[in-house]
């Protein structure tokens, strides 16, 4: 679960729902699309707010950035029904926010963290003309781990015949001591609570099973003709960093590890990050690269190895 380390948007940035053909979505929204737009697609259990902190250095860096909370995420609504939350949905309200949002010539630079990487990808493939690049930020080419596994199908089965607050309880039980972590503030904290109370049980199931049984479609993201990037921190318990090492020579695509972070770099290493992101959304306006890896890799925040 992504930890957020501000829920301050900063100056200019704003709160609003994103009308599109599919629906409104909570969104957080800042800067102008001096030098592109990038929409960002939170991971399982998260939402926007996982965001924040890129949102000040990227619209510094010349991007219009909006974050936005899927359907049945936090403070976008959803059906109770299961099948609302299959990829393919998803993916179509992927390409729904792109529409709305426009982004000129360039297109739109999609980010997905996590789930949201596989929820992007699947954007991809299913139509890559609205986008101008591709970022995977701590995603991998199929399922995630084992030991994940394992605690996800056990949160599939709790969510089955327990209430969201019994479960949250069960979660807290669980954790280790050091997972209270005197960083995560009261305001924090208390956001964390509300943010899962407040996300639809049926899309935790219908995402977590995705998570389980995503297959790997690396070749045929390959295969698209658009500048791709992946980015992680230095260790992933979801997916190994060796992993998306791998993943990223499969897709011809640059590589960025920021130092310092796990799971949630843009929580972890706002800054590095977004320099990184910058950075290659940047050389992807500047027309280089052949469809591929496009911009290359930056020898400063590549893996050793």
């Amino acid at each position: 679960m992504s930890k957020p380390p501000t829920l301050t948007l900063p100056p200019g940035a704003r709160a609003y729902r994103l009308r599109t053909a599919r629906g409104g979505f909570a969104v957080h929204d800042a800067g102008e699309p001096r030098a592109g737009t990038a929409l960002l697609v939170p991971g399982f259990t998260g939402s926007k707010e996982d965001f924040i902190a890129l949102l000040a250095p990227l619209a510094r860096a010349g991007f219009r950035v909006v974050a936005v909370d899927g359907r049945g995420q936090y403070e976008t609504e959803g059906p109770r029904e299961l099948g609302a939350y299959a990829q393919d949905e998803l993916a179509l309200d992927v390409l729904a926010q792109a529409e709305a949002l426009g982004g000129g010539v360039g297109g739109v630079h999609l980010l997905g963290h996590s789930l949201g990487g596989l929820i992007a990808r699947a954007a991809v493939l299913r139509d890559a003309a609205p986008f101008r690049s591709l970022t995977i930020m701590s995603s991998g080419p199929a399922a995630i781990t084992r030991l994940q596994q394992e605690r996800t199908r056990m949160l599939i089965e709790a969510l089955a015949v327990l209430d969201m607050e019994s479960v949250w309880r069960a979660m807290r039980d669980l954790d280790p001591p050091e997972a209270a972590d005197e960083s995560t503030g009261t305001a924090v904290a208390e956001f964390l609570h509300r943010r899962w109370l407040t996300t639809v049980p049926e899309q935790l199931v219908a995402t977590g099973r995705q998570l389980l049984t995503e297959p790997d479609r690396v070749g045929e993201l390959a295969a698209v003709p658009l500048p791709k990037h992946v980015l992680s921190g230095e260790v992933d318990y979801a997916w190994p960093v060796p992993l998306m090492d791998e993943m990223a020579r499969r897709l011809d695509a640059r590589r960025t590890v920021v130092a310092g972070a796990e799971h949630s770099p843009g929580a972890e290493r706002p800054g590095e990050t977004a320099e990184a992101l910058a950075a290659f959304w940047h050389d992807c306006g500047d027309g280089a690269g052949d469809g591929g890896a496009g911009p290359g890799p930056v020898p400063s925040s590549r893996r050793p190895g």
